[in-house]
């Protein structure tokens, strides 16, 4: 496929949206399970601001991405979505880039970035979980059979679980309506392929993958995350070779929703 046409097919299939400098170095950020890139608009001015070339997508399924190209056997693992990270970047001939995943997008980073280390300069991985099921001593936050249950209430009724689960993921319930964003976010998302990604989220293990990084890496956790708890963050940043770690004093699990300057300050001065 020549340049032109792997642009023009990116570009569509993952609703790709560039702003900032041209310049400047490139900020790549993903997002995570049940989101769109409308979860970092509060995030990237400052980016913008501090010179850096932005760059926001769509996982194919969500937002606005091509619904069309959703491979159900390409996409039953990480890596298909790890594979159209790597074309991202080599389509818009990006290098030294800053990848900053946000929950699942943070393993999806973690993979693209072993499998092209020349294309990327540094992971920011906020909320990350290589493994959220509890195995013999790593402690993921939950019960296979807890999973189980999640998921057999995803498929039985999407939108009731979207309903359930939206003031769990996001905490903060003084400010139910960033619940309510991450619920309308969802529901946007095609039921069958919200069904089987969940089950490729949930069910992944991505812990052997963590010693392989080597690009310099900064953890972002926040307090009281139903999802990836302090210490999984902890227990991700001490695999990293060379990893840094950062607690943040906002709460829940999408910083990037309930306080995106305190985020954003922290990656900004990682990267200086």
């Amino acid at each position: 496929m020549s340049t032109g046409a792997l642009l023009q097919r990116v570009t569509g299939r993952n609703n790709v949206r560039v702003s900032g400098d041209p310049t400047g170095r490139p900020v790549v950020f993903a997002h995570g399970y049940g989101c769109s890139q409308a979860m970092w608009r509060d995030v990237t001015p400052a980016f913008e601001s501090a010179g850096y070339r932005v760059v926001t997508f769509d996982l194919v399924g969500a937002g606005d991405s091509d619904l069309t190209e959703y491979d159900q056997a390409k996409y039953d693992s990480l890596h298909g979505y790890a594979d159209d990270v790597v074309d991202l970047l080599r389509a818009f001939d990006l290098s030294d880039v800053v990848f900053v995943g946000h929950s699942v997008s943070s393993m999806i980073g973690v993979l693209a970035s072993i499998a092209a280390p020349e294309l990327f300069g540094a992971l920011v991985l906020v909320g990350p979980s290589p493994r959220y099921v509890d195995d013999v001593d790593y402690r993921g936050g939950f019960r296979r059979e807890d999973i189980d249950a999640l998921l057999e209430a995803l498929d039985a009724n999407p939108l009731g679980w979207s309903e359930q689960m939206a003031p769990v993921i996001v905490g903060n319930i003084d400010r139910p309506e960033l619940a309510d964003e991450w619920k309308t976010s969802f529901c946007r998302t095609d039921p069958e392929i919200a069904k089987h990604f969940a089950r490729v989220t949930f069910l992944s293990d991505n812990r052997r993958d963590l010693e392989l990084v080597s690009v310099p890496t900064l953890v972002v956790q926040s307090q009281d995350d139903a999802i990836a708890s302090t210490d999984v963050g902890r227990w991700v940043q001490e695999r990293i070779p060379g990893s840094e770690f950062v607690a943040l004093n906002s709460t829940g699990h999408t910083p990037n929703l309930s306080s995106p300057a305190e985020l954003s300050e922290h990656i900004l001065r990682f990267l200086r």
